[in-house]
């Protein structure tokens, strides 16, 4: 290479130098270094996002970088239409950038602003803006511009118009609003954290001594852009514990991360939202599942979830699902899905039950086994029962020489009779299967007053004398008497057939020898006064039944001649057998 090829390397570097050193100045490489370093806080910020913060953060930290370069622009400018071209970007933090400070600290002080409010004012930071972007046409904020270098630096020269003052104005407002907000928060609400507070305090303070200080000292330096890097590393510092104050959120998100919990979400239009926790583990055709998609063209959410909804939607509850996946049994709930006060859809809860399922497994098995017990225990009870019934009954007989084997036959010939009116699908009575069953184990019980009959009277062959009949005639209240003695606790028992055969009896033994026309005792009640179970009672079966025949309409309910005569071929039959 020769010299003069050296030579002429040598001088494009330095002409290169020179162009650089002409346009870089050094607010030009502070405004660079500063925009570097503002994107780095937008990256931290982007590392630290939750679904906590306010959005007022996220176009905080956004629309700062842009305004610093549009003050890196203004510093490297070479025309006066590119200054104020420059100048146009670094308004986008001037005139948006202060409103979301705003909103973003009053935020932080839990005061709520009216969303009319926000959208006029949010209008009202447009117009301007237009206005900004339009001076060089309106007159309205710059009347006139030019370019001059001072200390090395470039630097608009504006004359202001009336809209300019507007916008100062409206800056004022805009301290006053937030100094005033932070101040009530130290002092009055709780709810505010006192650090927090007072950082808000420090980042007004900042921005407000800056803007001050640019405006009535020349440092040919934007301190404005300055105190918007202090004022994002003092949020920062703020949001690292907004998460923890949005109680709501934190618990939800504690709730989720510890437990095996899912959700799965639908819009009040049964749109699929989405799942979180386990919900995918469990049912993994959600996978495949659109956000957005209709419930009714997806055949999981159609077949497992919609009936769920459709239940709870009608019931206002839906009773829990149960599903099966391995060992693991899972418990489906619906519930209202909000956002904060408002509803907005459902929700279904997937929640491992398969130890509260096995334990209830168990107490239905150890429940069988211990009803099977009771039936056990409650069976030979019965027996001890029927036994000591018939006992009692058996005492009784064997002091009546008239009534040898009376007490088997009446339950035998009760049973023929009910069994025979048990085919007329018509007989009301027998449709009661407790009744049934209660009047044939009822029947040795009726002459139980007879015990209290004296020998003299009971075992008498013949007539009775008047007083003597009175005597035997009492038995019948006796015996009621005697079977209440017996059965009276059965009353205090939660057994249904134990109470009702209570009853049954008693009437059996009291009611049993009045008569249809009223010429019966005790009380000679007539007709349908009577209880059934009191109308259906040695002699030879022939007499027997004249008598049956003779006496339906007077001593036997007219309404049962059918049945009898129906069972007399199983009477007869019976009587025969018991003569043999």
């Amino acid at each position: 290479m020769g010299l003069d090829t050296v030579g002429a390397v040598g001088t494009k570097v330095n002409e290169i130098l020179n162009g650089m050193k002409e346009s870089f100045s050094w607010q030009s490489v502070v405004y660079l270094g500063l925009f570097v370093f503002v994107m780095i806080l937008l990256v931290i910020y982007a590392g630290r996002w939750q679904k906590g913060f306010s959005v007022y953060f996220t176009l905080i930290f956004t629309i700062i970088p842009v305004a610093v370069l549009g003050t890196y622009y203004l510093s490297v400018s070479k025309t006066a239409d590119e200054a104020l071209n420059a100048q146009k970007i670094v308004y986008v933090g001037g005139v948006f950038l202060v409103y979301f400070f705003t909103l973003a600290i009053l935020d932080l002080c839990n005061i709520s602003v009216p969303k009319w409010i926000r959208v006029l004012v949010l209008l009202d930071s447009g117009l301007m803006f237009l206005i900004i972007q339009t001076t060089e046409y309106t007159g309205l904020f710059y009347t006139k511009y030019s370019l001059s270098i001072v200390n090395d630096g470039v630097y608009l020269e504006r004359a202001y118009g009336p809209m300019h003052s507007v916008y100062v104005f409206t800056m004022g407002i805009y301290m006053v609003v937030v100094l005033i907000s932070v101040l009530y928060s130290l002092c009055f609400k709780k709810n505010v954290p006192k650090k927090r507070a007072v950082l808000l305090l420090v980042v007004e303070g900042i921005c407000f001594d800056a803007y001050v200080v640019e405006k009535t000292i020349d440092l040919n330096l934007s301190l404005s852009v300055l105190s918007y890097a202090i004022a994002e590393i003092v949020f920062l510092i703020i949001i690292r514990r907004i998460s923890l104050y949005s109680i709501r959120e934190t618990v939800v998100d504690s709730i989720v991360a510890m437990n095996d919990d899912g959700y799965i979400a639908l819009d009040k239009r049964l749109r699929y939202l989405g799942c979180i926790g386990n919900a995918e583990a469990v049912f993994p055709q959600l996978k495949k599942t659109r956000v957005d998609k209709k419930a009714k063209k997806d055949e999981f959410l159609r077949t497992e979830i919609l009936p769920l909804i459709r239940d709870f939607r009608e019931n206002g509850r839906a009773n829990p699902v149960h599903v099966r996946r391995g060992n693991i049994i899972y418990q489906l709930t619906v519930s209202p899905l909000f956002i904060g006060k408002k509803r907005v859809g459902y929700q279904i809860r997937i929640v491992d039950d398969t130890l509260e399922r096995k334990q209830i497994d168990m107490l239905d098995k150890f429940n069988d086994y211990l009803q099977e017990k009771v039936e056990e225990k409650t069976h030979s009870l019965r027996v001890m029962h029927d036994n000591l019934i018939l006992s009692m009954a058996t005492v009784v007989e064997s002091r009546d020489n008239s009534t040898g084997g009376h007490i088997r036959r009446t339950s035998d010939c009760v049973r023929i009779l009910i069994e025979e009116m048990k085919k007329d699908p018509e007989c009301e009575v027998v449709k009661d299967e407790l009744f049934c069953k209660n009047i044939i184990k009822a029947a040795p019980m009726h002459d139980l007053g007879k015990i209290a009959v004296p020998d003299a009277i009971l075992q008498k062959p013949g007539r009775f004398e008047d007083w003597e009949f009175e005597q035997m005639k009492a038995h019948a209240a006796e015996g009621a008497r005697i079977v209440h003695e017996i059965l009276k606790d059965l009353d205090k028992s939660d057994n249904k057939e134990y109470r009702a055969f209570h009853k049954l009896a008693e009437n059996v033994a009291h009611y049993h020898h009045e008569r249809m026309d009223g010429s019966g005792y005790p009380e000679g009640l007539i007709g349908d006064q009577i209880p059934i179970e009191a109308r259906m009672e040695k002699m030879s079966f022939e007499k027997a039944d004249g008598i049956m025949m003779d006496s339906f309409g007077k001593h036997f309910d007219p309404e049962l001649e059918k049945y009898y005569v129906a069972a007399r071929p199983r009477l007869e039959a019976y009587y025969l057998a018991e003569d043999e």
